[in-house]
């Protein structure tokens, strides 16, 4: 009777613990404690190299592609197609120590544990830390790469919101944001994609679960809108006899929950993040106000008829009050289904392991998001402190990250067999 040698495997939390520390120092600022690790910069580029020394000393050969993906491979020996495993390095400003970089960190410490204890996959198992996952340049442009998504014009036209365009950036670093072309893998070459991130939300938080196995990644859209009216003066023009644009939005912000409600789903979200009054002074009526709206829902048809419903009520504020509206559609992303093979080997890993689980859907955008157009895909997720991220407050307690990072090991080991 044979005994199965990886039942009983385990990370080693304190190597975990070492790097996401290590890392978190690259791009910190001292004085408001958050990092700043914005994709190629030179904190980023930084950090690009720690993660290279840190493959060579586990005994791998640092790899990096056109787009600077970072990968490293434990080999099987065979042609296979493989399994892919990361996340991302870089940052938002003043940010966190584990957005992107628990899933690399993890990743890296899954292919030690297999090395160490001699075992040899039935298929390679690669590590790869995307690169821009956070979207300086406008996409998640180390994914896009790889999926195959990037083209001659968006490379040399992608720009950061300075005006930046990427090419001189990687220029600046001795690069040609043109070698990124080379970087698009052959989907038949690839498996699965497995990505462990912290939630970013108070969901496990509250429901006190170490983990979160993900069945779908929302879908978004974002518009920039501009309501138009007339500016007058705020003293002598009739309540009656104004173009208000501000109070236009603020009807429609009040609108957001019935429309939800009657053409959305539990899992539809909208937010007016953003808004200008202009022209801004106290004593004046707005004549213009331009906010954004962001809206998200797992399915493809919620949020075709999200984006009817909202255009209807624009349209009908703007004829009771008089205004104009028009809006630019500034990205959207669809959504994507997790593998339900992958879905139910993760259930069947935090089972095994004796992990309370809970599956649910990821209201952020993520690589596996983009992965997910060519590959199958799995996503775990692990509770975010007070559902805090995109700060420096943004944390983790290590004993969910030794259970997200336990399941994520055994999950490779199950999808390489």
């Amino acid at each position: 009777m044979s005994v199965d040698v990886t039942a009983d495997l385990r990370v080693k939390l304190d190597r975990i613990k070492t790097d996401i520390l290590e890392l978190a120092e690259l791009g910190r600022d001292p004085a408001d404690k958050g990092i700043y690790r914005m994709a190629f910069t030179d904190a980023d580029m930084q950090g690009k190299q720690w993660l290279k020394d840190r493959i060579e000393d586990a005994g791998f050969e640092p790899l990096q592609d056109g787009a600077l993906n970072v990968s490293a491979v434990l080999e099987s020996g065979n042609d296979r197609p493989r399994i892919l495993v990361g996340s991302h390095i870089d940052t938002v400003p003043c940010a966190g120590a584990l957005d992107g970089t628990l899933g690399v960190v993890v990743g890296l410490e899954c292919l030690r544990c297999l090395k160490e204890n001699g075992i040899v996959p039935q298929r390679d198992v690669e590590l790869i830390a995307f690169s821009d996952e956070e979207g300086r340049f406008g996409g998640m442009f180390g994914s896009q790469s790889v999926a195959g998504q990037m083209n001659p014009g968006a490379v040399a036209t992608m720009k950061d919101l300075n005006g930046i365009l990427l090419s001189d950036e990687l220029k600046r670093h001795g690069y040609d944001a043109r070698e990124a072309l080379d970087a698009a893998r052959d989907p038949e070459s690839i498996a699965g994609y497995l990505e462990l991130h912290i939630e970013q939300g108070p969901v496990l938080d509250h429901v006190q679960k170490p983990v979160g196995i993900v069945d779908e990644i929302t879908g978004l859209f974002t518009w920039a809108v501009r309501l138009r009216g007339e500016a007058n003066h705020a003293g002598t023009t009739p309540m009656e006899l104004r173009n208000d644009a501000f109070m236009g939005l603020a009807e429609f912000a009040n609108e957001l929950p019935r429309i939800l409600e009657e053409n959305g789903s539990d899992r539809s979200r909208a937010t007016i993040g953003k808004a200008q009054i202009m022209p801004g002074a106290a004593n004046t009526v707005p004549g213009l106000v331009e906010f954004s709206l962001d809206v998200r829902d797992t399915s493809d048809e919620t949020l075709d008829e999200l984006a009817a419903a909202l255009r209807k009520a624009l349209s009908a504020i703007a004829r009771r009050r008089n205004l104009m509206f028009d809006f630019e559609q500034m990205s959207y992303l669809q959504p994507v289904k997790c593998s339900e093979l992958i879905v139910n080997q993760l259930t069947q890993q935090a089972k095994h392991l004796g992990l309370a689980y809970q599956t649910m859907p990821s209201g952020a955008a993520h690589d596996a998001q983009i992965m997910g157009r060519i590959v199958p895909v799995g996503m775990v997720f692990v509770p975010s402190k007070n559902g805090q991220s995109h700060s420096p407050a943004e944390w983790t307690a290590w004993s969910d990250i030794e259970a997200g990072a336990n399941l994520l090991l055994h999950a490779i080991l199950s999808m390489t067999r």
